[in-house]
């Protein structure tokens, strides 16, 4: 049942995804529709999710989000965040690998909704063009989302956290919110199947603006991975109760599948 559920989900997944991204071709006039349509996309990979694998999402301190401008600083453990932060914010916006922006059809959207690519290979010119659009991006009015490790990282793996976080978060002059997820427990950076539970998301409480670059970048760390670890403790005890396999802790970035 697992596996034929996980197949069934992960069907549905590409070709909902291609039929959202053909029809929705029109919303591309506007920013702040593309930025909608784009919550709807999540909305609905989440519904699927819930439907077909019986994956639910379940988001928790949406009261500690203040109003207005804000970095919003997320653990990285598997593609279903970077769908589900979507939902719950305004106006939202990623730092992203430039990389995605070459993917057809979604990069139109990604380049549209005004997504704020980076290229790692460039090194501080990289950091010019971050800084030019993160403000560009906060000046609207925006919640910039960035994954502080960088890249996806296994449940369990040790803490990456670099430096880019902490340069936007000085750089901006606004608070940031920490999330902490357990989402790499059921959906798992390798492998096809989706296990069934309650995968939760977490935002923290905001770190005001006005640290140093060394305050900040510790506390945001020990704050993620406080949290991180115990929605991982959680999220196996569930995994457990339904008799589905846990993974063991990871070493590195790749995750048990």
């Amino acid at each position: 049942m697992l596996v034929a559920r996980s197949l069934a989900f992960n069907a549905l997944f590409y070709l909902v995804t291609a039929i959202i991204a053909i029809v929705g071709l029109p919303v591309l006039v506007s920013q702040n529709a593309t930025i909608r349509y784009a919550q709807f996309w999540g909305w609905t990979i989440i519904w699927l999710l819930r439907v077909v694998a019986g994956t639910r999402v379940e988001f928790r301190g949406l009261e500690r989000v203040p109003e207005g401008p804000l970095l919003i600083a997320a653990k990285h453990q598997s593609t279903l965040e970077t769908l589900a932060l979507t939902i719950p914010l305004g106006k939202f916006t990623y730092v992203l690998k430039r990389e995605l922006m070459w993917i057809p059809l979604i990069g139109w959207y990604l380049a549209r909704s005004g997504m704020v690519p980076i290229d790692r290979a460039k090194g501080a010119r990289t950091m010019v063009k971050l800084n030019q659009a993160a403000a560009k991006a906060i000046g609207e009015g925006r919640q910039l989302i960035i994954f502080p490790e960088g890249t996806r990282r296994g449940a369990g793996a040790p803490p990456a956290y670099k430096q880019g976080a902490s340069h936007l978060y000085v750089a901006l002059g606004v608070p940031c919110v920490p999330v902490a997820l357990n989402s790499g427990l059921f959906w798992r950076r390798h492998g096809f199947r989706r296990m069934p539970g309650t995968t939760a998301i977490e935002f923290l409480e905001p770190i005001p603006h006005g640290l140093s670059r060394a305050e900040f970048l510790p506390l945001l760390q020990e704050r993620i991975e406080t949290a991180t670890n115990a929605l991982l403790a959680e999220g196996k005890a569930d995994l457990a109760r339904r008799g589905l396999p846990v993974p063991f802790p990871a070493s590195s970035g790749a995750a048990a599948s």
